[in-house]
């Protein structure tokens, strides 16, 4: 994205007073002197985090979504901040363009998504969306990542090969570590990943059976989403879930926060 006219931000502005929205979204990093006197609270999507003004909250995207998700994420987002409630409004700016998002109901479920460590998340999943639209030398590739209470998901898994990670301290937080990771994707099983992003194992069996956990999930989805939606039902962890058609999806207590496909042009 580019920058965002100053006219723009101020005209987002009017809108805000004129429908009675709770907050401003713009969805590019800018400077705090930038944004206009409002009376709400102002959010800014990007990747540093100091402010100072009280009024003004920073929330880290993962790139490349779609805008649809992205707006979902920020309705979890001011959801969980108690900035806004169902039902409710906000007004969002990007380089291009201006609109009004109106909270749905059940978007609260996808608060989970920022109660993650949001950096090892949303590297997992720019790595994710790589392999989906790459794939591995030329072949699509299907994977599971979960995330966080890795005592609990390595009782309720099994190695399906010895684990290549074994005695290593390789961080999904690492540049270096991409590579690495993509190669590995290409194994039967999920990695299972520390919430400080270290890799402790890949070739990882999930034991879930759908049956007994009653997991309350869309029709249709294959035996990998289904394993990643388990495990977060059985464990505090996050599971995101790569398919072989390309479709990334992002779980937590057993519910789907997010569905994205990056082949598909929504």
């Amino acid at each position: 994205m580019g920058e965002i006219p100053k006219i723009l931000i101020e005209s987002a502005v009017d809108i805000v007073r004129g429908v009675g929205a709770r907050a401003l979204v713009i969805m590019e990093e800018v400077s705090e002197d930038d944004i206009p006197p409002v009376d709400v609270t102002v959010v800014i999507v990007g990747s540093s985090f100091d402010v100072e003004d009280e009024r003004v909250k920073k929330v880290s995207i993962p790139q490349n979504l779609d805008l649809k998700n992205v707006l979902n994420l920020l309705s979890a987002f001011l959801i969980e901040h108690d900035i806004l409630h169902e039902g409710e409004s906000f007004v969002y700016v990007t380089e291009d363009s201006i609109g009004i998002k109106t909270v749905k109901k059940g978007i609260s479920a996808m608060k989970s998504f920022f109660a993650q460590n949001q950096n090892v998340l949303q590297r997992l999943l720019e790595i994710s969306i790589e392999l989906s639209v790459e794939g591995r030398e030329g072949n699509p590739v299907g994977t599971i990542f979960v995330i966080g209470d890795t005592r609990r998901v390595l009782k309720h898994s099994h190695q399906l090969i010895p684990n290549p990670f074994k005695g290593h301290r390789i961080n999904v937080l690492d540049r270096n570590s991409k590579e690495i990771i993509k190669e590995f994707a290409q194994l039967d099983g999920a990695f299972v990943i520390r919430e400080d992003g270290r890799i402790i194992s890949a070739g990882r069996y999930l034991e879930v059976e759908p049956k007994v956990i009653d997991l309350m999930l869309p029709p249709g989805l294959g035996s990998r989403h289904i394993a990643a939606a388990g495990i977060t039902k059985l464990t505090k962890a996050m599971a995101i879930s790569l398919s072989e058609s390309g479709t990334i999806r992002i779980f937590k207590n057993g519910l789907m926060l997010l569905e994205y496909n990056p082949r598909i042009k929504y």
